[in-house]
């Protein structure tokens, strides 16, 4: 009676629950690179080959460890390109009693299983995914007859529930739950951040390096350098370089950009995380210890935190709890289509142009970027959220719908109308200015509203408002901008609504 344990390419860990449940010696597990996952966005080619690398990596630790693992590679001339055909191929030749698998972290992936489900002879068993810390159910009842659904109510209950940074009267360490204020520093006047660790190219990652090359290359990004870390050893020395080397700055810098600095002192560990290479609640306690035995200051471990134990598992209790109903919200109505600009397409705005660079070199941007660069000018502009959701999805190697989905339709484009976030993350370009030197190298000038240099945030956040008054002059957190509006000159709104048309025919014919 042989079981067959299906494994994805983001639940790489040795700890996950369908495993516990197969003889290692008497059933098979199944893993396979498909083209229908690799395509269905147009995924970096560094996306691409680190998953690949680490499927194939994990794979091999998996028969050293005694387990029978059927893998399918890309280019098998056997490989029928979907998840669905490769399991019922499976089915066929291997005749097991049952099926099992984690359940899939992405709605169309657990939906494609269930449909299956109905049409097999075998039976099939979905698993909880233990790998996170609060399950779709608690996540639920969370949620069950509140109004607002604001994280920080969430991560005090998760802070309590495990017993991270919480001393002997349950109360927070230190006395605070946030220390988010403290974490708004520029980082203008640092000239050095802490190398980052690299990894070189092993004969499985060479392989697969060159498959990528073979059959991707049309796909946006750059595929080499590769240094990314691939298996789970390797991933364990990132969080250990990380708590030693920037831990202690991470949490005053965490939303300062720079030129040519990508990763500051960023963990860019979510890469592992979220493909189950390291584990949320090992690295919690990594940082919690690294605070008891004085390595790193409070606001930055409590930080660091608050992204794993508060953030992620909150975003991940925002996409079950709404989907599928979620991926189809767009609040402001927005139309427009993505510009070529987060193409790699030319453009005199520095910090869309460096920040789009950087996402093309490393498959990686941090999450002010994300938020405040990328994300707020498709906020302002108005661009279609669908169209942006994919982009994200296809361009980050730590994107998987269930945590880029929330994160860029609610966070960045208030599309759910305020079901995460409290208001809208729309800014100026002052906001640039004050978080960033990227304004230095500009074309546009973030002082100027109006006139042939005045950076194109700036109309447009006023549009944006403007725009959207009948939705957004009640929310409280824009009283002042909305009293700043209606103090406004009118001959100055005029201003603003002509030099807004300006942007958009710029944008539209590509010379903004």
């Amino acid at each position: 009676m042989t079981k067959l344990c299906i494994i994805l390419g983001d639940q790489l860990s040795e700890t996950l629950s369908a495993l516990s449940e197969i003889n290692r010696h008497d059933d098979v597990v199944l893993m396979c690179e498909v083209k229908e996952e690799a395509t269905y966005v147009s995924h970096h080619p560094k996306k691409i080959a680190f998953l690949f690398s680490a499927m194939r990596h994990f794979a091999q630790t998996l028969r050293e460890k005694g387990y029978c693992v059927r893998y399918i590679k890309f280019d098998n001339p056997h490989n029928q390109g979907s998840l669905t055909k490769e399991l019922i191929r499976a089915v066929e030749e291997i005749k097991p009693s049952a099926i099992i698998l984690t359940e899939p972290g992405e709605w169309r992936v657990l939906k494609m299983f269930e449909e299956l489900k109905k049409k097999l002879t075998v039976p099939l068993t979905i698993y909880e995914d233990n790998r996170f810390l609060c399950t779709t159910n608690e996540f639920k009842h969370w949620a069950e007859g509140k109004k607002q659904l604001r994280m920080e109510f969430f991560y005090r209950m998760m802070r309590q529930k495990h017993r991270i940074l919480i001393d002997n009267h349950g109360k927070p360490i230190g006395g605070s739950w946030n220390y988010d204020a403290q974490n708004r520093n520029h980082a203008k006047h640092i000239h050095a951040f802490p190398e980052r660790l690299e990894y070189p190219e092993d004969r499985i990652t060479a392989e697969v390096i060159s498959l990528v090359a073979t059959h991707f290359s049309r796909h946006f990004g750059h595929l080499r350098p590769f240094t990314l870390a691939v298996t789970r050893q390797q991933a364990l020395s990132e969080a250990n370089y990380f708590i030693e080397n920037c831990l202690v700055s991470f949490g005053d810098y965490q939303d300062a950009m720079l030129t040519n600095e990508t990763t500051l002192y960023h963990s860019k560990l979510s890469f592992y995380l979220n493909a189950g290479l390291l584990l949320p609640k090992e690295l919690c306690h990594m940082a919690e210890q690294a605070y008891l035995k004085q390595q790193a200051p409070l606001n930055s471990v409590e930080g660091f935190i608050r992204q794993i134990l508060g953030w992620r598992e909150y975003i991940r209790g925002i996409y079950w709890h709404f989907m599928p109903a979620y991926k189809e919200m767009n609040h402001f109505h927005a139309t427009r289509d993505l510009p070529a600009l987060f193409w790699g397409a030319d453009t005199k705005m520095f910090c869309v142009k460096e920040v789009v660079r950087q996402t093309s070199v490393e498959a990686y941007s941090h999450h002010i970027q994300r938020l405040m660069i990328t994300g707020n000018f498709a906020l302002l502009a108005g661009i279609n959220p669908q169209q942006v959701c994919d982009w994200y999805l296809a361009v980050y190697a730590d994107a998987y719908e269930w945590v880029e989905l929330p994160n860029t339709l609610g966070m960045a484009l208030y599309a759910d109308g305020g079901l995460m976030a409290s208001k809208p993350y729309a800014a100026s370009g002052k906001y640039i200015q004050r978080m960033s030197n990227f304004c230095k190298s500009c074309a546009y000038n973030p002082n100027d509203l109006l006139g042939e240099k005045a950076c194109p945030f700036n109309s447009l956040y006023w549009n944006f408002l403007k725009q959207h008054e009948e939705k957004l002059k009640d929310n409280p957190r824009l009283h002042y901008a909305y009293m700043n509006w209606q103090k406004m000159d009118p001959d100055k709104k005029e201003g603003i609504h002509n030099k807004v048309q300006e942007v958009f025919a710029y944008l539209d014919s590509g010379r903004l």
